[in-house]
């Protein structure tokens, strides 16, 4: 009986088990190389059950908060707070509002306030008891319902 290339039995663990998973890009680096035994302790080093391709790096709960579209696994916080970068004097309907943390956040519900010119205003994201969003001026007592946009 004619013994099989080292790296077939390889292939076909890697096939036949539906939990290996491997790095696409290794693998084809693996097949560029002409020389069996560097190419078979190529596919031997590829790490296996791994996902492939790397995932994008974990977001926190306060990086995710407003973004219900999007599956989390951890709980979300009650609130958030930031500042709103550069000069801020209120909103009005449909207003996006860019804040320190990168979010924008879009007035969805067609109020409007004229405040006092600040420079970085800080504000806090809270959600009710229903799931609703809103953004509150620190020092002020009015507020607008939200969703984020970005």
């Amino acid at each position: 009986m004619k013994a099989l290339p080292l790296h077939i039995p390889l292939i076909v663990l890697l096939l036949a088990s539906s939990t290996a998973l491997a790095n696409d890009a290794a693998l084809l680096t693996c097949r560029a190389l002409t020389d069996t035994p560097s190419r078979v302790a190529c596919y031997d080093a590829i790490p296996v059950g791994v996902a492939a391709p790397a995932a994008a790096p974990a977001r926190t709960p306060e990086q995710n908060f407003g973004m219900e579209a999007v599956k989390q696994r951890e709980a979300q916080p009650a609130s958030i707070r930031s500042t709103v970068m550069g000069d801020f004097d209120g909103w009005g309907p449909g207003s996006q509002i860019r804040l320190a943390n990168g979010q924008v956040w879009r007035i969805i519900d067609g109020s409007d306030a004229v405040l006092p010119r600040t420079k970085d205003a800080p504000v806090t994201i809270e959600r009710n008891v229903f799931g609703t969003l809103f953004l509150k001026v620190d020092g002020g007592n009015s507020s607008a319902k939200v969703r984020r946009v970005q």
